[in-house]
């Protein structure tokens, strides 16, 4: 197409350029994975392309699928098996599906067996070197090829193997988690300024708060609970807001969030 960065061999091709599938690419690029002129996106929104030809301008964005032996999926779970369908046709060998609920066996079966596939499901920390990803193998795949789709997974943050029925779980705990934690802190800020903050000065604290606790949570030994125990004095600030949240049955209202997007998981499952 006109406009298009022609790239004679990609080394990958993410097909679907949208938020994740953003995110994996520039992950990808910025922790020295790939080159930028290794990579090609495949996304068939006109929109989109325009968008991903501005932020990745080293990159070849394509609408049609482009030859190459490693491919990564991050479109809809409707689209996968019509897309995985043609691989075979562009040489395709291996593939890291982060479709939510489509299966390895489903996959497989679109691509008529011809391709080895790897499952994931990564989360948008990714675009920042961040991202929590779990990952199951097909039974097809070589040593080489998991270490493929790990590699990938570990150069946007960290990874850990699961059998694959778990990775509907995963999806609703760490996939979703994100959108879990922003919602957090939308009400944090909102909670400050109904305290009488401003919106300016409660939102630079919440972020930095979220920052620094997680930050404290990553580098510490100690368990999440110890480290609630160390902030909580008896009777006093955090010991009421904390038996607030236990009155409104925080913790229920988590396990209902992670039961519910992991059920939708399911339900998508392909």
């Amino acid at each position: 197409m006109q406009g298009d960065l022609v790239v004679s061999n990609p080394s990958l091709v993410i097909v679907g350029g949208g938020n994740m599938g953003a995110a994996l690419s520039r992950g990808l690029v910025s922790n020295n994975f790939l080159k930028p002129s290794e990579l090609a996106i495949v996304e068939s929104n006109d929109e989109r392309r325009a968008i991903l030809r501005k932020d990745f301008p080293q990159t070849q964005i394509s609408e049609q699928m482009l030859k190459c032996d490693s491919v990564i999926i991050a479109v809809k779970p409707n689209d996968v098996s019509e897309i995985c369908s043609t691989f075979k046709n562009f040489g395709v060998e291996q593939l890291l599906s982060i479709a939510a609920g489509v299966t390895i066996a489903s996959i497989e079966i679109a691509c008529q067996n011809s391709i080895s596939v790897v499952r994931a499901m990564p989360n948008t920390p990714a675009l920042i070197g961040q991202g929590a990803s779990a990952m199951a193998a097909g039974a097809n795949c070589s040593s080489d090829q998991i270490s493929w789709a790990r590699k990938i997974l570990l150069s946007v943050g960290k990874v850990v193997e699961v059998e694959e029925n778990l990775l509907d779980a995963v999806t609703g705990l760490s996939g979703s988690g994100p959108a879990y934690i922003f919602l957090l802190a939308e009400a944090l800020i909102d909670a400050g300024v109904q305290q009488g903050l401003s919106a300016e000065v409660a939102n630079d604290l919440v972020r930095q708060l979220l920052v620094g606790s997680s930050a404290l949570l990553a580098q510490s030994d100690v368990s999440p609970a110890k480290l609630r125990q160390n902030v909580t004095s008896p009777n006093g600030t955090t010991a009421a807001g904390i038996a607030a949240l236990e009155n409104k049955q925080f913790a229920e209202i988590i396990s209902a969030a992670v039961h519910a997007a992991t059920a939708r998981s399911k339900e998508l499952g392909l």
